[in-house]
């Protein structure tokens, strides 16, 4: 067994390597940028050897110095992680001539998996279902139909050069291919000027399903059953889980076994994952079709280790030692339901533009990297952050990996909800509340997945998990008992409350739309006449509540709901369940003056060109004086190393330029104003 490993990655799965490295007794190495000098993993880890500037091209990206750190720490192994050089033939190529072990498959499956083209053809020879099609361009009108018809409908013909959903059509029968062809062919010509044409089967109502393969080096290779990754955003994974709510046992056997005979052809050995595309539209489980392999450890690899109980770092370090397995494929089993949000920093209220700057609160669920391979009573944190700490624009915006655990799919989800409502971030823009809501949704709660759930359900981008009655019933009542503990700590305090000796026990809650009347009195909690059964404790000052709704006489049972707390001006904004809701909250002889309160006018901003994200103003394309029409770029802002151009809203002249170019901007700054 090796003595030392260096892990050649950062973040989330550096501790996550060095966790399964300690619990083996393994001494680590962490290499780290300028920018990582004082993040968790380096902590963590027994050595740490400095490899350069924050950016990835200087730093881990370059082999040579992670190798220079391997013999400056006597490292006898390296694990790559995921990204960076975990699929790069060259750096395992050249681990091997240091005489370094590379923690991960052989070179020549790395490379023959990395060629999209040779990938297919390994996979066509090996037995593997592969997408359909005509392989090369058709000429007439008649050999479409008989492909069409040897294919089976439905079809997709497409432009051999076409791109941006142009030179593409769908054909379902005889009559569309007949009707569609020649102008597909005609499209192509006018728009690419080529006019070859090919046909393949279209997928429909398309699942992202993948499978996790393990092999060792004495010819043994298993898989340890699937994941469903349908739930994506601009082809980014958000959601996972396992096992998939659609895949049958014999479905998973004979996906299972595909990718077994795919991994055997080329000599794998280790982790790597078979990713296929399923139609959902075909209830018989048969359409499934090769995508990609991986090979390299998934992201989303705690989801099968939560349901088969199998350590895959640990196995990965074992195999790359030349152990052999030490179970069979009928070891592995399916144990209860594991789901896996990725918690990224990014906001969903303003279309997932991204967000960097510092962790000014970070305080998830359980302590991360605690518990065991289900965490702490099936929860899981995998975590690269701490709180004080920065989430960087050099490297990818995720903050950690919220797993959980349950006897089923349900009861998993169900956690996450609770999990979501009591993991605290503060400082930048984060996705919990999107979260929340897809956990929620009752399409996801019924399974019926495809990679187009995000787009399909959110067309028009989101805008908090809506609320029901009950909910913001429970709000209410949440709200007027935290405004009587204020309001009974300001009795105490000589003056504030005049000559009145108590709270106020009568409330007007505004939430949303709604004014809803809240009566405190002793153990009885009404709102408008509904009497709310709601234990809880509150000290003002606190940042999130326990409420516990409908318990029995002895206080258990119930329904328990986790509510972050945040004072605003005459109110509170309580964040759960997948929203901000912000109330106003007044005791009811006082609310009844609100009607004379002047309402506050927010300022035109329709005029200022703003910044959306925190970034890098990298260019101005106006100056003061010029004209602008609707819809002409204004400037362009770097941010997570993607260029974004910020366009006019309404015509008008450049009245002043308030930022510069190279300029890095806070979210919300003002970068021009128009007149």
């Amino acid at each position: 067994m090796f003595k030392k490993i260096l892990i050649a990655n950062r973040g989330e799965i550096a501790c996550r390597v060095i966790k399964s490295a300690k619990k083996m007794g393994i001494a680590t190495v962490a290499v780290y940028s300028d920018a990582d000098a004082r993040a968790p993993f380096v902590k963590m880890a027994d050595e740490a050897v400095h490899i350069g500037p924050a950016a990835a091209a200087e730093s881990y990206l370059v082999a040579d110095k992670i190798i220079d750190a391997c013999k400056q720490t006597g490292a006898d192994a390296v694990h790559p992680g995921y990204g960076f050089l975990s699929e790069r033939t060259s750096f395992a190529e050249a681990l091997a001539e240091a005489g370094i072990e590379f923690i991960g498959p052989p070179v020549n499956a790395i490379a023959a998996m990395g060629d999209k083209i040779e990938s297919k053809k390994l996979a066509e020879k090996a037995g593997v279902n592969t997408v359909p099609g005509s392989g090369g361009a058709i000429d007439t009108t008649a050999e479409a139909l008989e492909w069409a018809n040897k294919i089976g409908y439905p079809v997709m013909m497409k432009a051999s050069a076409g791109g941006g959903g142009k030179g593409m059509r769908l054909a379902w029968n005889d009559k569309d291919v007949e009707e569609g062809f020649e102008a597909t062919k005609r499209e192509g010509l006018n728009s690419f000027g080529d006019d070859r044409v090919f046909i393949e089967k279209f997928i429909e109502s398309p699942r992202h399903i993948e499978i996790q393969i393990l092999g060792d080096k004495h010819g043994n290779i298993l898989y340890l059953n699937e994941r469903e990754c349908s739930i994506q955003r601009r082809h980014q994974k958000v959601v996972e889980e396992a096992p998939s709510p659609f895949v049958t046992p014999e479905m998973r056997k004979a996906m299972g076994e595909q990718a077994v005979a795919l991994s055997r052809a080329v000599g794998y050995y280790s982790a790597g994952t078979v990713e296929l595309i399923v139609s959902g539209a075909d209830k018989t489980g048969q359409s499934f079709y090769f995508l990609e392999m991986n090979t390299r450890l998934q992201v989303e690899h705690p989801v099968t280790e939560a349901i088969t109980g199998i350590d895959i770092v640990e196995q990965m370090i074992r195999v790359a030692a030349g152990e052999k397995l030490d179970m069979t494929q009928d070891d592995v089993k399916i144990e209860g339901w594991a789901i896996e949000n990725r918690v990224y920093a990014e906001d969903p209220y303003r279309g997932f533009l991204p967000s960097t700057g510092r962790l000014v609160r970070y305080d998830p669920p359980v302590a991360g990297w605690t518990g065991g391979i289900r965490g702490v009573d099936g929860i899981r944190v995998d975590e690269g952050v701490a709180e004080g700490g920065e989430v960087s624009m050099f490297y990818d915006p995720m903050i950690a990996k919220l797993v959980t655990w349950g006897e089923t799919r349900d009861e998993a989800a169900d956690l996450q909800i609770a999990a979501l409502d009591a993991f605290e971030i503060e400082g930048l823009g984060h996705n919990i509340d999107f979260l929340s809501a897809i956990m929620q949704h009752p399409r996801f709660r019924s399974g019926e997945l495809t990679t187009g759930f995000i787009a399909e359900e959110y067309p028009d981008g989101f805008q908090g998990a809506p609320a029901d009655e009950t909910l913001r019933k429970r709000l209410a009542a949440i709200g007027a008992f935290i405004a009587a503990a204020h309001a009974d700590r300001a009795r105490r305090i000589d003056g504030q409350l005049g000559n009145r000796l108590h709270a106020p026990g009568e409330w007007s809650v505004w939430i949303e739309d709604a004014v809803m009347t809240v009566e405190l009195s002793g153990d009885r909690i009404m709102v408008d006449d509904a009497v709310i059964d709601l234990s809880m404790e509150y000290a003002p000052g606190q940042r999130s509540v326990q409420a516990v709704f409908d318990s029995d006489e002895d206080g258990e049972g119930g329904e328990t709901m986790t509510v972050q707390v945040k004072p605003k001006p005459a109110g509170f904004r309580l964040v759960a369940r997948g929203a901000s809701h912000d109330l106003r909250v007044l005791p009811t002889r006082v609310a009844k003056h609100q009607k004379h309160m002047i309402e506050k006018i927010p300022p035109d901003m329709s005029k200022y060109l703003v910044c959306p994200m925190p970034g890098l103003l990298v260019s101005l394309h106006v100056g003061e004086g010029d004209k602008v029409e609707t819809g002409q770029p204004l400037a362009t802002v770097e941010a997570m190393k993607m260029e974004n151009i910020l366009r006019a809203e309404k015509s008008g002249t450049v009245k002043s330029i308030e930022a510069a170019e190279g300029e890095s901007l806070a979210v919300d700054a003002i970068i021009l104003e128009l007149e």
